[in-house]
């Protein structure tokens, strides 16, 4: 099954649990975030972005920049483990993790959830690759990634557990918009996937598609 038929069984799924009301405002709030260009202004093919070193959820370091010389670098931007559609992509990812390793590519997540919650969605999604803490989304706002949560919606998450603040370890509740990276040897972008539609992810075959078009090294 394509990623694309889970993420839009999940939107049937999330549309049948929550009221209406919330629902609706939701999707608005997507079509707003659209409206900002926020995907056409985000990093794209050609970039050769800054690659900083992040901790993994047990406060490990792992140098972006020295594993992107090695090979190439997949990265997937996700919101949280508390997002279904995320969740669904992780699984996905894991799926097609193999494959990534077979064309000698490293696959990593990046999230600006904490160290704890990371280690719970790894365990609950049964994730094998790299997760990493982007604390206060420094490395999504480099990329051009990064938005507010409106404040209009933030009773709405609260009332469904969703406490940012608290899953997130800061006051801003801002998150990135989905956004999947695949990097050269030399850390230019050979592919991106930037979509302000969190429903929306990078497919796992789009992603070894641009894996095998790079150049053997």
């Amino acid at each position: 099954m394509l990623l694309h038929d889970e993420l839009t069984a999940t939107a049937e799924k999330v549309r049948a649990a929550l009221p209406p009301p919330i629902f609706d405002a939701i999707e608005r709030s997507v079509a707003d975030l659209r409206d900002t260009g926020i995907a056409q202004g985000a990093t794209g093919v050609g970039a050769r972005p800054a690659l900083p070193t992040l901790n993994d959820a047990d406060g490990h370091p792992f140098d972006l920049a020295a594993q992107a010389a090695k090979g190439p670098l997949v990265l997937v931007f996700y919101r949280g483990g508390w997002c279904p559609y995320c969740d669904v992509t992780l699984r996905a990812l894991q799926a097609a993790l193999r494959e990534v390793r077979e064309l000698s590519a490293q696959l990593v997540a990046v999230t600006p959830e904490q160290p704890e919650r990371i280690e719970e969605t790894v365990g609950r999604a049964g994730v094998a690759f790299p997760v990493l803490h982007d604390s206060g989304n420094a490395f999504a706002q480099s990329l051009g990634l990064v938005f507010s949560l409106p404040e209009s919606l933030r009773p709405q998450y609260a009332a469904l557990g969703i406490d940012l603040p608290a899953f997130n370890g800061d006051a801003t509740f801002s998150l990135p918009v989905p956004a999947t990276y695949v990097l050269d040897r030399d850390g230019t972008v050979a592919y991106a996937f930037v979509d302000a539609d969190f429903k929306r992810r990078a497919e796992p075959a789009a992603i070894l598609a641009a894996l095998r078009s790079l150049p053997r090294q």
